[in-house]
C-alpha cells in the first residue's frame, strides 16, 4: 500500500469540501479549508485516532467497508473511489448496475442534515445504501450480502428472521404494503432483468408472496405508520415518510414521532443509547 499517495490523497478530498454541503455548521474560527479530520471521521462511521493515522500515512491498510465508507463520506465519484482502492491494494469493487450504484448526492446532502432524525438512503428495491447512525439504533445494520438477499423485500419473504422488527400482527400490511410497492417499481422499470428475477424467485420462493403478486395491487410507499420492535426500548410507534430521487431509483427514508408521544420519547432515548444495545444486524425497513 502506497501510505503517503493515500494520506495525500485524503488530505487533498477532504479540503474540497465546505461543512455546508455536509450539513455541518460554518463557524468563523475554523482554520482548515474544508472538514477538520474528526468530520470526516464521523461521517465514515469511524473513529478521530483512526482517521488522523490514516492520513498521517501511518495507518494500517483500510479494509473496503473503511474505503467505502471513506469514498462516500469523502464525496468521490467513480474515478476517486477507484484511485482509493488502487492506493489502498485493495480489488475494486464492481459497480452496481444502473443508477442506484452510487448514493445520489441530493439525498446524501439531506441525510447529513438529519443528524438527529433516524433516516437511510434506500434503493427501489430496498437495498440500504447508507444509514445514520440513529436509523442503525433503530431498525439495525444491514446484513453484509449481495444479490437479492440484500433486499429487504427479499428478505421479508424468504428469513423468517426479518420479521422481527414489526410486531407479528403488523405482517399482513406490511406484506401487502411491500407487494404493491414492488409491482410500481417493477412497471416503471419495464422489464428490469433484476426485478424480473427477483419476482420470479420470491414466487418460488413464497406463497404469500405470490399469492399477494397476483392481486395485481400497485402503490408506492410514501408514508406509513410503523410500530418497531427494539430490542431495548420496545415498540417504538413511528411516522415513516419517503423522499423519491428524480428517477425514483433511490429514496430517503426518515421516522418521526410528534411532540409529547411516547414515540418522541423514545427516539430521544434511543439517541442517548445508540447502538449499544443492539444485538443483531439490521432487518431494515
Amino acid at each position: 500500500m502506497n501510505h503517503s499517495e493515500f494520506a495525500a490523497f485524503l488530505k487533498s478530498r477532504r479540503d474540497r469540501i465546505r461543512p455546508a454541503d455536509v450539513g455541518l455548521p460554518t463557524g468563523p474560527r475554523r482554520r482548515v479549508p474544508g472538514l477538520r479530520r474528526e468530520e470526516v471521521a464521523q461521517l465514515a462511521g469511524l473513529s478521530a485516532d483512526y482517521y488522523t493515522e490514516l492520513e498521517r500515512g501511518r495507518g494500517a491498510q483500510p479494509s473496503a467497508q473503511v474505503l467505502t465508507a471513506l469514498a462516500r463520506a469523502l464525496r468521490l465519484n467513480g474515478d476517486e473511489r477507484d484511485h482509493l482502492f488502487h492506493l489502498a491494494d485493495r480489488p475494486v469493487p464492481p459497480v452496481t448496475h444502473g443508477p442506484a450504484a452510487q448514493v445520489q448526492p441530493a439525498l446524501l446532502g439531506l441525510l447529513d442534515r438529519l443528524a438527529t432524525t433516524p433516516a437511510q438512503v434506500i434503493t427501489d428495491l430496498h437495498q440500504t445504501l447508507v444509514q445514520n447512525e440513529l436509523a442503525a439504533a433503530l431498525v439495525g445494520r444491514p446484513p453484509a450480502v449481495r444479490g437479492p438477499a440484500a433486499s429487504f423485500v427479499h428478505r421479508w419473504f424468504t428469513d423468517p428472521d426479518a420479521r422481527a422488527l414489526y410486531p407479528p400482527e403488523d405482517h399482513p400490511h406490511h406484506s401487502r404494503v411491500f407487494v404493491a410497492d414492488l409491482q410500481a417499481v417493477a412497471a416503471r422499470r419495464g422489464g428490469d432483468t433484476e426485478v424480473r428475477r427477483m419476482v420470479a424467485a420470491l414466487r418460488r420462493h413464497s406463497e404469500e408472496f405470490a399469492t399477494l403478486w397476483d392481486t395485481h395491487d400497485v402503490a408506492l410507499r410514501r408514508t406509513d405508520h410503523k410500530r418497531i420492535v427494539h430490542p431495548a426500548l420496545g415498540v417504538i410507534e413511528l411516522d415513516c415518510h419517503s423522499l423519491f430521487s428524480e428517477d425514483g431509483r433511490q429514496r430517503l427514508l426518515w421516522f418521526s414521532a410528534p411532540p409529547g408521544t411516547e414515540g418522541a420519547a423514545q427516539l430521544e432515548l434511543l439517541s442517548v443509547i445508540g447502538t449499544q444495545d443492539m444485538t443483531a444486524d439490521a432487518h431494515g425497513t
